[in-house]
C-alpha cells in the first residue's frame, strides 16, 4: 500500500512539472502563457519559440509519461497500477500542483503512457497523428482523432479490459481538453502549425 501511494503521488507531482513554461522563462525569456494560444505544451512552444523548443518541450513532456509508467512498474508491478500512474501523470500536466490545477492538454505526455502500456497502438496513433497535422496542418485535428483511435486499436490488437477503459478515458479526457478547438475547427478559426522563427 505504502509504495502505491508513494507511486502514485510521484507520479502526479512528476506528470505535474510545466517544462514548456519552465524552459520557455529560464532559455527563451518567454512565458507561453502570454503568447500564441496560452497553453504550456510543445505545439504552441514550437508556435511561439521555434522547432527546437517545441521538440525539446514536446520531450519532456512525453518523457513525464513514460517514466511514470514506469515508476508503476518499478515500485508496485502491475499492470493496473501502470495505467493508475500513467493517468496520474496525464492529470498532473493538464491540472499541474505547481500552476494551481491548470496546465496542458496532455497530449505528448499520453503518448509517453500509451509507449509504456501498448507500443504497437502507440506507435500506430503516432504516425495517424503525423499525417493528419502534415496534411491538414491542424494539430489539434490530429490529436482528438489520434485520442480517440486508442481504445479502438486496443481492443483490435487483444490487450485486456482495463487497458481498452485505459484507452477510454485518455481519449474522453484530451477530447474534452480540446473542446475550444473542436469549436474553432468546426466554425473555421483553428490555426494552423507553424513554427516561429527563431
Amino acid at each position: 500500500m505504502e509504495d502505491m501511494l508513494i507511486a502514485g503521488i510521484l507520479s502526479y507531482i512528476l506528470g505535474s512539472i510545466p517544462n514548456g513554461l519552465w524552459l520557455g522563462k529560464a532559455i527563451w525569456h518567454t512565458d507561453l502563457r502570454e503568447h500564441g494560444s496560452h497553453n504550456i505544451g510543445a505545439t504552441n512552444a514550437w508556435r511561439t519559440l521555434g522547432k527546437t523548443a517545441g521538440t525539446c518541450i514536446f520531450l519532456l513532456d512525453f518523457a513525464k509519461g513514460a517514466l511514470s509508467v514506469y515508476l508503476g512498474s518499478l515500485l508496485v508491478g502491475t499492470p493496473l497500477f501502470m495505467i493508475v500512474c500513467g493517468i496520474l501523470a496525464i492529470v498532473g500536466h493538464s491540472c499541474s500542483l505547481f500552476l494551481k490545477f491548470k496546465g496542458g492538454k496532455g497530449v505528448a505526455t499520453g503518448l509517453g503512457v500509451m509507449v509504456m502500456l501498448m507500443p504497437l497502438p502507440a506507435l500506430i496513433v503516432f504516425l495517424l497523428w503525423l499525417a493528419i497535422v502534415k496534411v491538414t496542418g491542424y494539430v489539434s485535428l490530429g490529436s482528438i482523432v489520434a485520442a480517440a483511435c486508442v481504445p479502438v486499436l486496443a481492443w483490435l490488437q487483444g490487450y485486456s479490459l482495463e487497458f481498452i477503459l485505459f484507452g477510454v478515458l485518455a481519449a474522453v479526457f484530451i477530447i474534452v481538453r480540446h473542446h475550444s478547438n473542436i469549436g474553432r475547427l468546426m466554425n473555421g478559426t483553428e490555426s494552423k502549425i507553424q513554427a516561429a522563427k527563431r
